[in-house]
């Protein structure tokens, strides 16, 4: 769709700014506060049923807490209410039905590429509106859909690594750079991570961290440009120049302009 803006923006001359959804992930170190990292997912992952351009849809957990970030990850979804918005449920519909069955096919694509599916998976049929139980995917490979490809659904991947190199290498490894996160009790290795994610927001101990008052927008295929902050202002700036050139003879009186 931005494609399609774009071209009939470049016909009539028309700036754009551009954002462009994404396939953000949290990086979550050894020494991670657990609680912070439940509660991101929570809010990050399955707010709105996890459509939101800059959800947390991967989780990369350092593997000696894999194990027990994942139980206490499944504990919390399983755990989420279900229901209409009115009601103030955890988990509401997705807009349409052809939006739920695109959801329900990138489960089976994950399925078929070798994920393995710790709760969810389905559509919750039983219910009246276009309801997806939320969705944990453990052992993600990074060459997968799941990994690469927004699905725009209560779906949330997780993958272990080794190091930290290799964490912030699986973060960048997609088209898309519109947020990002790190967890760790270690300010030095929270802005060493934070300077490495190659995201237009990176989230520190939380998930949509920030206001109106903090720039938003993404890079790569996310787009460009922010909304937000007093760089949004920039969209809607033309700076023109007015040179003089200053004459080196003995100038005249000025005159009066009415």
């Amino acid at each position: 769709t931005g494609r399609t803006v774009l071209k009939a923006a470049a016909e009539r001359i028309v700036p754009c700014i551009m954002e462009l959804g994404g396939k953000s992930a949290a990086v979550v170190y050894s020494d991670a506060d657990l609680d912070a990292v439940v509660e991101a997912v929570r809010i990050g992952t399955y707010l709105n049923a996890g459509q939101n351009c800059n959800n947390l849809t991967r989780l990369l957990v350092e593997r000696s807490i894999a194990d027990e970030t994942l139980e206490r990850v499944k504990a919390c979804v399983e755990g989420l209410s279900i229901g209409p918005g009115r009601e103030n449920c955890d988990i509401t519909p997705l807009i349409s039905q052809k939006q739920r069955e695109g959801v329900e096919r990138a489960c089976q694509m994950a399925l078929s590429q070798g994920a393995r599916l710790v709760t969810g998976g389905t559509a919750l049929s039983e219910r009246s509106g276009y309801f997806m139980a939320p969705t944990v995917f453990a052992d993600v490979a990074p060459d997968s859909s799941l990994f690469q490809k927004e699905v725009f659904g209560p779906v949330l991947s997780v993958t272990a690594f080794d190091d930290p190199i290799k964490g912030i290498e699986l973060a960048n490894d997609t088209d898309q750079g519109l947020a990002a996160g790190v967890f760790t009790r270690n300010i030095d290795r929270a802005l060493w991570s934070a300077d490495r994610l190659w995201a237009g927001q990176v989230y520190v101990n939380g998930w949509y961290v920030g206001g109106v008052e903090t720039p938003f927008g993404g890079v790569k295929q996310s787009g460009y440009g922010r909304e937000k902050g007093q760089e949004a202002v920039d969209g809607y700036v033309q700076t023109r120049n007015i040179g003089i050139r200053i004459s080196q003879q003995r100038a005249e009186e000025p005159s009066t302009i009415e």
